[in-house]
């Protein structure tokens, strides 16, 4: 049985600006990848921690069945709030602890529905630093963003 992983990244020019998602899927056995696939997608006004979200939430919701996998972000913003956050802005109703509503409540709500379908394992690398499929995640979601920083111009 393959293992499976999914590499997430999330992009913005600007900060809300265009901005785009990418995720690489894996399946590998050993040392061989047996499958791969890549998402990417983007919108013309946005954020990168959406961005984020939505690396995520795609490559959750591709899946056609449950799975077990490991998905690799750098983004602390996701890893932290999927693991740990939200557990508390859902007994509260999605609110924060200052008692605020989340920021990006539906991407929530739509990762934390996606991900109770499967056993996903959260990891987080250092983006930027040379990780291959990080990196790959990367320029995907600089090409999902593509289209939108053109039309914004």
């Amino acid at each position: 049985m393959p293992e499976l992983y999914a590499y997430t990244d999330g992009a913005c020019s600007g900060n809300p600006g265009p901005g785009g998602w990418g995720a690489l899927l894996r399946a590998v056995e050993g040392d061989r990848i047996v499958k791969e696939r890549s998402l990417k997608g983007g919108e013309a006004n946005t954020t990168n921690n959406r961005m984020e979200l939505l690396a995520a939430i795609n490559a959750l919701e591709t899946l056609a069945k449950p799975s077990k996998l490991t998905i690799v972000t750098d983004s602390q913003y996701v890893k932290n709030g999927v693991t740990g956050w939200i557990h508390g802005w859902k007994r509260n109703g999605w609110k924060t602890s200052a008692k605020k509503p989340v920021k990006n409540v539906e991407l929530w709500q739509r990762l934390d529905a996606a991900q109770a379908r499967h056993d996903v394992t959260w990891e987080w690398v250092k983006g930027h630093a040379g990780h291959p499929e990080n990196e790959r995640a990367d320029e995907l979601a600089r090409e999902g963003m593509a289209p939108f920083k053109t039309s914004a111009k």
